[in-house]
């Protein structure tokens, strides 16, 4: 049968289906079925990659620096390296064919983790963090209806919390080898962790699905329900030619600046708080191995405040108010953390700006973007733009300020939680007042508006409505 045959094929079948209802018992075992393909190796991959680009904060307190002979302020360049490739390639990676990328892109992760275990002496480490660069959570709008991602993409952001938990437990059983084959404890860290990602990025190219209208894994019947499922709420299963007119419109849009704003001050949060809890636990008296397994339990914490925030979020269609939330939870955690008298109640400090820095990440993405290349160019702006604040973080919780316990690097941080805030609020009143002015208007079923180019407009249309 020829590809056009199929193609009219496949639009019959979605028409027929987009006449029935579309939360019948086989449509919840069709997202079920997504979810077993997708969910378990994205959120692994994740949890891989967060480790791999974590864990050299782990090594840093076995010895890194101080058998690298890297001065400190050279450590912290190290650390932002990564953030540059990762600026530099976000962009274009939201168009690249998710099956081949994803991948490809852990399993280079893999291989550089292996390299930071064998490198000899600075420049090596300069040059290999450089290579750590991005992957995009752009798949999950193209299976996923919008009201049904949040709690899947707070799954995969969960990842990142619990690798920062794995990496603790790990880095202490792996800080043993330190003397075995000729290597010090933080090389083993970097070679094993290393040799796991590559592993299970091998595999990930039988498992990770390429785009939805092409996925292989479903059959004919289940491709065209979804894809008329996603036609119902958003434009996924629309195949939108690239044109650069929907550049522009991401380019010129105020949310999608406002978004990537937003994601820059939780940034330089989440990163410099990932990179250097354990230097800032053993800062606390703890000694290294101690400060090791001291980083489980507020990562753990961080993992459930993620999923039961955004279950509460599902539950009352909120957004907004939860990132707020998140802010001032980790604000809380941080003047605990300036404030206190005693180790032990910084620590509890420790706790609260963990669950609310990695709460406050878990949310709004790409929800309120319509158009796929603008929705593609937005998250990549949020994600690049976001991780300059990263950049900034890494570089300000400089050494020099740790003999006060980062006194200063914690007063910057709830600068940029407060600047977060602000941003947040900023989105949920705008977008709340234009969704009763658009209400407004389809109630008056002007001509103008209802006869609008939708595809051209996207989420500009006046029928479409911002998860606030």
């Amino acid at each position: 049968m020829s590809n056009s045959s199929n193609e009219k094929q496949q639009l019959a079948s979605e028409s027929q289906i987009a006449l029935e209802p579309i939360d019948l018992p086989e449509d919840r075992a069709l997202v079920r079925k997504v979810d077993l393909r997708l969910i378990p190796i994205l959120t692994l991959l994740y949890l891989l990659s967060f480790l791999d680009r974590t864990n050299v904060g782990n090594a840093k307190i076995l010895g890194l620096t101080t058998d690298l002979h890297v001065a400190a302020p050279q450590y912290n360049t190290a650390l932002a390296l990564y953030f540059v490739a990762y600026v530099l390639f976000e962009v274009p990676a939201n168009r690249f064919d998710p099956q081949f990328w994803l991948p490809t892109l852990t399993l280079v992760w893999g291989v550089v983790s292996i390299c930071q275990g064998l490198v000899k002496n600075q420049a090596g480490l300069f040059g290999i963090r450089f290579w750590l660069f991005p992957g995009v959570v752009y798949l999950f709008s193209v299976y996923y209806r919008r009201h049904e991602r949040s709690w899947r993409v707070a799954i995969f952001f969960g990842g990142a919390a619990l690798a920062g938990a794995f990496g603790g437990i790990l880095a202490f059983a792996i800080g043993k080898m330190d003397g075995v084959g000729g290597k010090k404890g933080w090389q083993w860290i970097f070679i094993l962790e290393g040799v796991i990602t590559v592993v299970i990025s091998l595999l990930a190219y039988f498992i990770v699905p390429t785009w939805s209208h092409r996925a292989t894994f479903l059959t004919e019947e289940e491709r065209a329900r979804l894809l008329a499922r996603l036609k119902t709420d958003s434009d996924a299963a629309r195949k939108e030619k690239f044109e650069w007119f929907f550049v522009a419109q991401a380019l010129k849009d105020h949310l999608v600046w406002a978004y990537a704003l937003l994601f820059h001050g939780f940034a330089f949060v989440l990163y410099s708080l990932s990179l250097f809890l354990p230097t800032i636990i053993a800062g606390l008296g703890f000694a290294s191995w101690q400060a090791q397994l001291m980083t489980v339990p507020p990562n753990v914490l961080a993992s459930l405040s993620i999923w039961f925030t955004v279950w509460l979020s599902s539950r009352y269609n909120l957004r907004a108010p939860f990132i707020i939330g998140s802010a001032f939870v980790a604000i809380i955690g941080y003047v605990i953390l300036l404030a206190a008298p005693s180790p032990g109640a910084q620590y509890a400090g420790v706790h609260f700006a963990a669950a609310g820095v990695y709460t406050g990440n878990a949310f709004w993405p790409g929800e309120n973007v319509s158009g796929q290349t603008k929705r593609a160019v937005a998250v990549a702006m949020q994600i690049t733009i976001g991780d300059i604040g990263a950049i900034a973080g890494v570089l300000i919780y400089r050494p020099e300020f740790s003999g006060d316990g980062f006194r200063k690097p914690h007063i910057i941080a709830i600068g940029y939680l407060v600047f977060g805030a602000t941003v947040a609020t900023y989105l949920w009143v705008w977008m709340s007042r234009e969704n009763k002015r658009r209400e407004q208007l389809a109630a008056s079923r002007d001509k103008e508006y209802i006869d609008e180019d939708e595809q051209r407009l996207g989420d500009r249309s006046i029928l479409y409505r911002y998860v606030v």
